[in-house]
């Protein structure tokens, strides 16, 4: 019985392979509208901290004539946007707009002692021409904070008593100047307002009220500052965040949502569906590593971001520091100046950003595209990954393959009805594992057949000839699960990492350890358990042990490497700078260096010598980091198409450096044998 539905199976496989093609034929236009809505938006906005910049010029002998001398360099050296943030006292004292004193000062402004109990804030204005702008301002926010304040005059000049501790009045937020926002605006300068959630009540009029204000300066876009989006509060069913979501919608202001955020910003993901996705992907060198970055790493840092990750906002911090060594205080505002602009004959980002094919500019969100009946071809696909799933199992199991199809159609479809984003990342997940794991395990049923068929040793031109057809075959149908990977997680949302492709460490490790379970536990002229009982009943010796601990801290290194968090240390950083400038686009080092060139010998050896299946499992790193590669969906399509290109290019060259080498060793030792054998 189980042999005649083992035979009817493997009929039947060779039908479902078809289904599978036409799967990955129906992704391909889909494929093609992602690369659409990639190149849709080109422009590129470089963004400068504005409260840094005054807190820069807080530090000079003239604060206000550094501070214009300093925006008149920015803008000619590329930058075209201003972060503004939400005004504080401090932000405004550091305009030169207010004097902000505590209750001592104020006592010793006026000529008098202070008043026992008083802990009050107080500030005058410095420029009557802006008080009617400010005052009403100031009045507003804090009595949205819940504090009361009063009129308040010294030596004859204007101004306001807060009845909050100075330390923590001058940090309330209030609405972004409007002064400094103008002054931006008139300069040149695209403003980026960043807001907050800080105030303890969301005020819809009084946030409708404020885009207003921006929309009239040209304001099409904003950030967020602090832990959470304006309107998600605690506790709410979203009602505030949809009432600032439809005030954007009204105003024509996206969002830009910055990455690699230890915990991304708090109702972000529901503001972007909210708006439509009128969103872009902003990265940000924080304060920190702006006193420290070395002019080319900031340069290589601001161009992979743009071109290898679809951020359309690059963010600069300009913080002075004290620095011990030199003996005074310093800031980075020349660094950023030469790296934009370029030094010594070099390119600058700019420049360099051009020849990518980017404007510095005002960003816009993608232009999503779709494929003409694309809820139709994503369905062909759906079906062709759940056949591709059923014949990989049948392929470890012959019997349960029509069982695992027949299951998968019904339990995929009961959960796309239930919680259809689950249902397709577990799905593209599964295609993702299956494809390089299917393409292996088939070449090593190959290779046995090969090796089993010839009476003779195959010539190592055979060898060399028929390791590069089942190299390509084997590529080919690995490649297979990346237009099921493109065609199922094809939303912008993924394109913005508000969503991500889930289970890249299994995706990492699953083909491996299911290639070496197939290698070691099939054929051999024994059965599954004959195999395992085998294995299982040799003896452990110390370079068993040895070896296995040697695997398994190379297991765990190669684990620290997946992801986007994969560390990385200084030397590779360099290696990596420069093949980027070399090639343009970097290929993958475990695919060129390591998994491409071991592959490739492997099976050149493999074709002679069992043990060859050794490097193809250790190979089976490249095939499914391949697929890995469009996993990372905020990458451009194109780019990791180039990136596959080159990975395969050069590790066959270096595959074939392997094999030459092999040679020189095998002749090598058959003279020293041969040498032995005469002398003995």
């Amino acid at each position: 019985m189980l042999q005649w539905l083992n035979r009817w199976n493997a009929r039947c496989a060779k039908w479902l392979w078809w289904v599978v093609l036409v799967g990955v034929v129906a992704a391909l236009p889909v494929m093609y509208a992602r690369m659409q809505t990639e190149t849709s938006a080109d422009n590129v906005e470089i963004v400068l901290d504005y409260r840094d910049l005054l807190q820069v010029g807080n530090m000079q002998p003239e604060p206000q004539s550094y501070v214009r001398e300093q925006l008149k360099q920015l803008k000619a050296a590329g930058v075209n946007g201003m972060a503004v943030f939400e005004s504080t006292l401090e932000e405004l004292a550091w305009a030169g707009e207010i004097n902000v004193y505590n209750a001592t000062q104020a006592a010793l402004l006026e000529g008098k002692l202070t008043q026992p109990g008083d802990n009050g804030t107080y500030l005058v204005f410095n420029r009557p021409e802006n008080e009617a702008t400010l005052r009403p301002i100031i009045e507003k926010a804090f009595a949205r904070h819940g504090v009361q304040v009063q009129s308040w005059t010294a030596k004859g000049e204007s101004g306001l008593r807060v009845n909050l501790g100075y330390d923590d009045a001058i940090m309330r937020p209030m609405q972004p100047n409007p002064i400094a926002m103008r002054m931006l605006k008139d300069a040149g300068f695209q403003i980026v307002p960043r807001l907050s959630d800080r105030f303890e009540k969301f005020d819809a009029n009084e946030t409708d009220a404020w885009l207003q204000s921006f929309q009239e300066l040209g304001v099409k876009r904003v950030l967020f500052d602090g832990e959470a989006v304006t309107g998600f509060g605690e506790g709410k069913k979203f009602y505030d965040l949809q009432a600032f979501a439809a005030s954007l919608k009204k105003r024509g202001i996206g969002i830009g949502i910055f990455e690699n955020l230890k915990v991304p910003q708090f109702g972000i993901a529901k503001l972007a569906n909210y708006i439509d996705y009128n969103a872009i992907r902003a990265h940000s060198v924080g304060e920190a590593e702006m006193t420290v970055i070395k002019k080319k790493v900031l340069d290589d840092r601001l161009i992979l971001a743009v071109k290898d990750r679809d951020i359309r906002l690059l963010y600069l911090n300009a913080v002075s520091v004290k620095d011990a060594v030199k003996g005074k205080v310093s800031n980075p505002l020349q660094n950023i100046v030469d790296v934009l602009q370029g030094e010594e004959g070099e390119k600058g980002v700019i420049a360099k950003l051009h020849d990518f094919g980017y404007d510095v500019g005002e960003p816009n969100a993608f232009d999503v595209h779709h494929a003409s009946q694309e809820k139709l071809l994503r369905g062909l696909t759906m079906l062709a990954a759940i056949t591709l799933v059923a014949l990989t199992i049948g392929l470890f199991a012959p019997a349960l393959l029509l069982i695992a199809l027949v299951l998968g159609c019904i339990g995929g479809a009961g959960l796309y009805v239930v919680a259809p984003t689950l249902m397709v990342q577990a799905l593209a997940l599964a295609a993702a594992i299956c494809a390089p794991t299917a393409a292996v395990v088939l070449l090593v049923k190959k290779l046995r057949t090969l090796r089993e068929s010839s009476d003779a040793p195959i010539s190592v031109s055979r060898r060399i000839g028929g390791a590069l057809l089942l190299f390509a075959r084997t590529t080919v149908l690995s490649l297979a699960g990346i237009p099921f990977i493109v065609a199922l997680l094809n939303h912008i949302s993924y394109n913005l990492v508000l969503q991500q492709f889930r289970g890249v460490g299994l995706l990492h490790l699953a083909p491996i350890g299911l290639v070496a379970l197939y290698v070691f536990l099939y054929g051999g002229g024994n059965t599954v358990v004959g195999n395992a009982k085998r294995i299982l009943a040799m003896p452990l010796t110390v370079l068993w042990i040895v070896c296995l601990g040697v695997l398994g801290a190379a297991g765990m290194y190669y684990l620290t490497r997946t992801g986007n968090a994969g560390q990385v240390s200084g030397l590779e950083m360099q290696f990596r700078s420069i093949l980027e400038n070399t090639f343009g686009v970097r290929p993958r080092t475990k695919e060129f260096l390591l998994g491409h060139p071991v592959f490739f010998a492997g099976i050149f050896l493999a074709l002679r010598y069992r043990w060859g299946s050794v490097l193809i499992i250790a190979g089976t790193i490249a095939q499914l980091s391949m697929v890995d590669t469009f996993a990372h969906i905020h990458t451009p399509l194109l780019m990791s198409v180039i990136r596959v290109l080159l990975g395969l290019g050069i590790g066959l060259v270096l595959g074939f450096v392997l094999i030459v080498a092999w040679q020189i060793v095998e002749k090598l030792y058959a003279v020293w044998l041969k040498r032995s054998r005469a002398a003995a």
